[in-house]
């Protein structure tokens, strides 16, 4: 008799990963797991290795060893123009707004590259801000509509990895709760996201399991469960 407990499958492990600018070795065998449809955050200082980790993940370094394998598959090999291929979105921290184009002119620049996108008409529902401003040219929107408008087109796209960093910095209370409500949303409809964040007190109620980076280097995974008693060790190496 089987169990009618189905693990989640892997959308995303990382392992031995190795990542260089020039001759400046940034990731030292970074090792990670993330199933469909879970929320992990990178945790660290500034320097620590985390964006750097997403960059990795996409090829935007001078040079990277090991494994990345996107939904069982390995990439590690693949250019950065055919990641999108494999459903992964990845929200910079520039955002990466086009001025001169308005918010839904830059909502439907990115092309689909695989099915299961979200409409626009859903877009706009998760993020009614946008429908307002949709006319207006990406200078004029706010920096949380700017961050909403990254999201929202990595969204259309068909995009089922999220590789978000840094998306609340800067921004307002009422918009970073607005994008907590976002990213629950997208975990209810089976998206994957890892999330590079400096907000703690953000990122600790949406993600399953936090990496704690330090150096290029992973010194602790903490599930969502063991994060009250970890609390301590966590400001302290984290120095928040």
């Amino acid at each position: 008799m089987t169990s009618a407990f189905q693990p989640r499958p892997e959308m995303l492990r990382l392992q031995d990963l190795h990542a260089f600018y020039g001759e400046s070795h940034i990731l030292h065998g970074i090792d990670l797991r993330v199933m469909r449809g879970e929320c992990v955050t990178l945790l660290g200082r500034n320097g620590a290795g985390r964006s750097t980790t997403l960059k990795a993940i996409l090829g935007l370094v001078g040079r990277r060893t090991g494994s990345v394998m996107v939904n069982g598959k390995e990439v590690i090999g693949e250019p950065t123009h055919r990641m999108a291929q494999h459903g992964i979105g990845y929200v910079p921290e520039e955002r990466a707004i086009f001025a001169s184009l308005s918010a839904e002119e830059n909502l439907l620049l990115p092309p689909q590259v695989s099915s299961g996108g979200l409409s626009v008409d859903e877009i706009y529902a998760m993020f009614p801000n946008l429908h307002e401003r949709r006319a207006s040219p990406g200078s004029k929107l706010s920096g949380g509509e700017q961050q909403m408008l990254a999201m929202a087109r990595v969204l259309r796209t068909g995009a089922r990895l999220l590789l978000l960093d840094e998306i609340t910095e800067g921004l307002a209370p009422v918009i970073v709760r607005k994008l907590g409500e976002v990213i629950v949303e997208l975990k209810s409809r089976g998206f994957t996201i890892v999330m590079v964040e400096q907000n703690f007190r953000f990122a600790a109620p949406l993600a399953d399991r936090h990496y704690v980076l330090e150096h290029g280097e992973i010194i602790a995974t903490i599930p969502a469960e063991e994060l009250p008693g970890r609390m301590a060790w966590l400001h302290q190496t984290l120095g928040v």
